[in-house]
């Protein structure tokens, strides 16, 4: 593969399927490439063969090649980088500082601590026959154990950005020798407003490097972006463009804005589903809805970034082992929440960013099994359902629940959105609007990181919008990670 403009064919799948074959398993992981070792990790799991991101990215990224891949959430796409970086790790001599220390070898960037948390896992999953290190660093949580663990040295560095750049400011970490990075879901990545903290630790990584960048979406900010990082990419897309899962039966119901916890009750308690995921647009709503659950005797907890990181790990937990009905959750905290099985996914309120739709519903109907989404949708919210149904090219199917029938006499109004919705920039941040047409060549000598800035908040007066700008607003200093 030598063209910087490479599309490879388009491919459906799910995660690793299970079997209870293990030779089947061995020689679909060991076809490419991957040591006996890692193979053995991916056996102990009881998984089988590789799927289309997997089979596509794994030698890419084993060449040492640079990869820019599209591949929707819950596809495999974190073994499809994982994999590889432990075998390409573990057959390099390690260079030792003049201390002994060993230093950081491959940096994963994620957007959210659930994420990254997930990914860290996988890592140590799949490279527990191997004498490779590993680590996670994130915001939310007490700081001292991540600068006692960091103190020994680390090889693989799973983190969030913002936390990631307090221990380099503060001289705990030397990224002059990563080998590999990794930019996992970078479309949300730039929806949080990290580009220019992305910029500032590509300033902080050596010049030689194999870059890896992995995309749900692959929007023009994403190709603009790819086009400064990477070099000479081969690009594995194996979905369409925001594309939704085939596996997931997408309904629309519509309903007036005020009944829509009394529809979302009447659907749990009718349909007795036992384990929910439900979006809300903002942090306030998450909370309002989960104290109105409970005045209908539905178990239910809220996941966001205010919530502590302890929190939101006993929530997650609790909505895992199916102890907790319902979890309610933002855009932001809900990226990276890996729950297998789920069968259940609502909109309580669209999203004002089309691309959100594509990742709510993505947490289910993964593995290989079916899901269901439903949305609830109000006049009010008309023209996100328009520019939802533009994205995915494809019109959602709409059902009228008896005794929900909408009042043919109420009016629109507009969305009142959280302050930082409507103030965050567009995605990308200020400095990466221009849209390609191609992937370009470009040295890393004309790279330009710029300085990283913090968002400071400050008190200001809400404003109804009727179109919102297209993207969420990324956390303060304080609490960004989300």
């Amino acid at each position: 593969m030598s063209s910087s403009s490479i599309t490879l064919p388009v491919k459906k799948s799910s995660v690793i399927h299970k079997s209870s074959n293990p030779i089947a398993s061995a020689q679909g992981f060991s076809a490419l490439g991957l040591s006996e070792q890692i193979v053995r990790a991916v056996v102990d799991r009881g998984y089988t063969n590789p799927t289309p991101i997997q089979s596509q990215a794994i030698p890419v990224v084993l060449s040492g090649r640079d990869l820019l891949a599209g591949a929707q959430t819950g596809t495999g796409k974190t073994a499809g980088f994982t994999l590889p970086i432990l075998h390409l790790l573990s057959h390099k001599v390690v260079k030792r500082s003049a201390t002994g220390k060993i230093p950081i070898r491959a940096l994963i960037l994620t957007p959210t601590r659930e994420l990254a948390a997930q990914v860290e896992e996988s890592v140590q999953t799949y490279g527990k026959h191997l004498p490779l290190t590993s680590m996670v660093i994130y915001g939310g949580v007490n700081i001292n154990p991540q600068i006692n663990r960091l103190r020994g040295g680390v090889e693989i560095l799973v983190a969030t950005p913002g936390r990631l750049l307090d221990h380099v400011q503060q001289g705990r970490l030397d990224l002059s020798q990563v080998e590999i990075l990794v930019l996992d879901e970078a479309d949300r990545m730039l929806d949080m407003g990290f580009i220019r903290d992305i910029k500032r630790i590509l300033s902080l990584l050596p010049k030689q490097r194999q870059n890896l960048l992995f995309s749900a979406t692959f929007s023009n900010e994403i190709k603009a972006l790819a086009s400064t990082l990477l070099n000479q990419p081969v690009i594995v897309e194996v979905a369409s463009q925001n594309a939704t899962a085939d596996l997931v039966t997408q309904r629309v119901f519509p309903v007036d804005r005020d009944r829509k916890r009394e529809l979302l009750t009447h659907l749990i308690k009718t349909h007795n589903w036992y384990q929910v995921l439900v979006f809300t647009r903002t942090k306030h709503g998450a909370d309002r809805l989960v104290k109105q659950l409970h005045q209908d005797d539905i178990v239910a907890m809220a996941i966001h970034g205010n919530k502590s990181q302890a929190a939101r790990t006993r929530a997650l937990g609790k909505f895992k082992d199916g102890s907790l009905q319902v979890l309610v959750a933002t855009d932001i905290a809900a990226r990276g929440l890996d729950i297998s099985e789920l069968p259940h996914v609502v909109n309580y309120e669209l999203p004002n960013v089309p691309e959100d739709y594509v990742h709510r519903i993505g947490r289910t109907g993964r593995a290989g099994l079916s899901g269901e989404a439903i949305s609830l949708v109000c006049l009010d919210e008309r023209k996100f359902l328009s520019d939802i149904e533009k994205l995915i090219k494809r019109s959602l199917p709409q059902e009228i629940i008896t005794g929900f029938e909408t009042d043919p006499l109420i009016k629109p109004e507009p969305i009142q959105l959280g302050q930082r919705q409507k103030q965050q920039p567009r995605r990308g941040g200020h400095g990466d609007r221009n849209p390609i047409a191609k992937l370009s060549n470009l040295s890393e000598d004309s790279k330009s990181p710029a300085k990283p800035q913090r968002n400071q908040s400050g008190k200001s007066t809400s404003k109804s919008v009727v179109q919102p700008k297209r993207s969420e607003h990324r956390d303060s200093h304080h609490n960004r990670n989300r």
